[in-house]
């Protein structure tokens, strides 16, 4: 029935039940859109299945061709080593592509405002409301200054500012990119978290929300999130890249 290379959607896992239960929902909108390719999951760690399981069952199952797709906003250090480690590690027999992060892109943004709406801001709102792009954040230079170029790229679509803040390994934090736009004279301050699914991390953007005016859910099973992980799979499509570990 598939003929296309199976796509292996990475997330990291996490002992938040939320976080699983949203990623399979990310993977079943992905399936709808795109019947024609097979769609599996892997976590690195502490949910089931595993990567290396789901490899493992590809192989024995005869597949060949895998395009294995990091579920990363960045590409921060499970992107550029965890994930090509255990890649590397896979059956011989499988001829693995691994295609490139989500972020940065113009449908991540589109996201991002849907979720704000959906928290119960309007496009008339836009001008009057700063906005917090809160992630979760990293020791990697790389991925904090990628969040840094979105927030100056989306305050350009017309909110009224844009900063970004961190839930962990940077500054600043969310409570404290709030107070700096309420200071700015922003009317109203709005955060959206520039998270895929909940979990300990997005809770720490939500306690430090307390004092904004809107608080949007995570990005999640968003269809423009759907739509950028098949983006990511077309354009690792073979032979674009070089199999992992050739």
């Amino acid at each position: 029935m598939f003929k296309k290379p199976v796509l292996l959607v990475i997330a990291h896992g996490s002992r938040d039940p939320r976080h699983a239960a949203t990623v399979h929902a990310l993977v079943r909108r992905v399936r709808s859109l795109r019947p024609d390719v097979r769609v599996e999951t892997g976590f690195l760690d502490f949910n089931i299945p595993s990567v290396q399981g789901v490899l493992e069952s590809l192989a024995a199952e005869g597949v060949r061709d895998v395009v294995a797709l990091p579920l990363l906003l960045t590409r921060a250090f499970h992107a550029k080593a965890d994930i090509p480690a255990v890649l590397r590690d896979a059956p011989p027999q499988l001829r693995i592509r691994q295609a490139e992060v989500l972020g940065p892109s113009p449908l991540l943004l589109a996201a991002l405002e849907r979720r704000l709406y959906e928290a119960g801001l309007t496009p008339a709102d836009k001008s009057s409301t700063g906005v917090v792009l809160a992630s979760a954040g990293s020791t990697d230079p790389e991925a904090i200054a990628v969040i840094a170029e979105i927030a100056r790229e989306w305050r350009h679509t017309g909110w009224c500012a844009v900063r970004p803040a961190f839930a962990s390994a940077s500054l600043p934090r969310t409570e404290d990119a709030v107070r700096e736009l309420r200071a700015l004279g922003c009317a109203r301050v709005a955060v959206a978290p520039y998270v895929l699914a909940p979990g300990f991390l997005p809770d720490r953007i939500a306690r430090g929300a307390a004092e904004a005016d809107v608080l949007a859910d995570v990005l999640g099973a968003a269809p423009e999130v759907a739509r950028v992980l098949l983006e990511r799979y077309d354009a690792a499509g073979v032979p674009a890249l070089a199999a992992v570990g050739a």
